[in-house]
């Protein structure tokens, strides 16, 4: 299930807000069949983009309202991992959400409604309009923080009581407004890793075909390439790396944050949460 979402300036321009808004495209089929999946891929540019491919939860249905990432407003949420024993603490989950984060969901899954608490609390004592603006990624930071602990909070309360086994979940999620980047790589275990999650400030050199270097070989023909130096600024974040150059990529760190402003400074901080 590809999922591309991009950032525009275009309703900036045309519409009713202002700064740049998230593009969504979800597909349900393979990305190589779906030929709009393809030339959109080929044909547009922004300076923020999230790509995502879901590899569904057992029992969660492969619908395109599912598919990551997800908008509130100006943001970009994605998520990879599980929440355990979602189903049995779903009700719980949303009684903790404000009404506007239940009427902006439209799928089931558990991400969607890690999401949806996250941005409950981004907008606690904020006022109307909080999810059209960018704010402070240390209050994103805090906002992430307490969705994560009220999650670990409720199954330790819920599960035990339903006849449920406690036990981990993965968190390894991205939160953009299109100007700032903030992500987690997070498991609530003292002996289990989350999935892997890469940072990179120097791939998108070798990504680009318009400057020397091959994400897949060693030899690539520079002729007529435009110079390293030329290339601007960038962060990469991916569960993997997509280049074959080890040295370009970073693994983030169990239970770390990393901020990234508009200043383009890459920022670590460990996620302050208790399991």
């Amino acid at each position: 299930m590809p999922v591309k979402r991009r950032y525009s300036s275009t309703r900036c321009e045309f519409g009713e807000c202002d700064g740049i808004r998230p593009t969504i495209y979800k597909v349900l089929s393979q990305p190589t069949t779906d030929p709009i999946f393809t030339s959109l891929c080929a044909n547009t540019a922004t300076t923020t983009l999230f790509a995502h491919i879901r590899a569904a939860s057992p029992g969660s249905p492969i619908h395109i309202y599912n598919a990551h990432p997800f908008t509130f407003g100006r943001y970009t949420f994605m998520h990879n991992g599980g929440v355990t024993g979602f189903e049995h603490i779903k009700r719980e989950v949303l009684n903790e959400m404000s009404e506007d984060a239940v009427l902006s969901m439209h799928g089931s899954s558990d991400s969607e409604h890690v999401a949806a608490l996250f941005f409950t609390y981004l907008a606690e004592r904020r006022g109307p309009g909080v999810w059209e603006k960018s704010h402070p990624l240390s209050e994103v930071k805090l906002a992430l923080e307490k969705a994560v602990q009220k999650i670990i909070d409720i199954q330790k309360e819920v599960l035990p009581k339903k006849g449920q086994e406690y036990g981990a979940s993965s968190l390894n999620i991205a939160i953009t407004d299109g100007e700032q980047l903030l992500t987690i790589r997070f498991r609530n275990s003292a002996t289990e890793h989350p999935p892997s999650l890469y940072l990179s400030t120097t791939a998108g050199v070798t990504l680009n075909r318009k400057y020397p270097g091959h994400p897949d070989k060693e030899v690539d023909d520079a002729a007529n390439k435009k110079s390293t130096e030329e290339h601007g600024d960038h962060v990469i974040v991916a569960s993997e790396p997509t280049t074959y150059q080890k040295h370009q990529w970073e693994l983030i760190g169990k239970n770390e944050c990393i901020m990234v402003g508009k200043d383009m400074v890459v920022r670590k901080e460990p996620v302050n949460v208790n399991y």
